[in-house]
């Protein structure tokens, strides 16, 4: 039973880790990344389908990413879709190839998008201290059951906050490698 309470706490919190590292994805950098465009979606058919499972993108330089579509009539799909994704980037076209520059960050875009990646950490703290509360909560009701010993239910909590510390680590570490990441020039 506190196995699987355990067990559930840490999947839930694993899931917060990467929720924060997706949101961090989104975060634009200097670099030039093909992961930036994850969240675009393109029209294909009258099907909103993920821009990297209908074109090829590559990255061309430190600053320039390169898309290259599988069919030629996506073009103007998938630039609309790039104007539409709120990346703040403008592609251009040239024959079947959209090549999308990276802009220069400024100081106060740096950080800016670091206050961004801060909030969405904190957002991956708190979610990692609600799936702890939950399963804290869920400990006492087996005690108020008395399916297990209040002497098991506080070493069961002591294995949930080291499982919390453990995630909350994790979601600081990604935090600082963002940072970083921000602050390169």
């Amino acid at each position: 039973m506190i196995n699987e309470i355990l067990k559930d706490a840490e999947d839930r919190m694993n899931k917060a880790v990467s929720s924060v590292e997706s949101a961090f994805k989104k975060i634009r950098t200097g670099r030039a990344h093909p992961s930036i465009l994850d969240p675009v979606k393109v029209n294909y058919y009258g099907t909103e389908t993920p821009l990297n499972q209908v074109a090829n993108i590559t990255v061309e330089d430190a600053r320039t990413l390169g898309i290259s579509p599988w069919e030629s009539n996506l073009v103007p799909e998938i630039e609309k879709a790039i104007f539409k994704s709120d990346l703040g980037l403008n592609p251009s076209t040239s024959g079947g190839l959209i090549r999308i520059p990276m802009p220069a960050l400024t100081e106060e875009t740096r950080k800016n998008y670091f206050k961004q990646a801060k909030n969405e950490a904190e957002n991956g703290r708190i979610a990692i201290r609600n799936i702890r509360r939950d399963a804290n909560g869920s400990l006492k009701d087996l005690v108020k059951e008395k399916e297990i010993s209040e002497d098991e239910e506080r070493r069961a909590q002591d294995q949930v906050q080291k499982i919390t510390d453990k995630y909350v680590a994790l979601v600081e570490e990604r935090l600082a490698a963002k940072e970083k990441d921000l602050m390169e020039i």
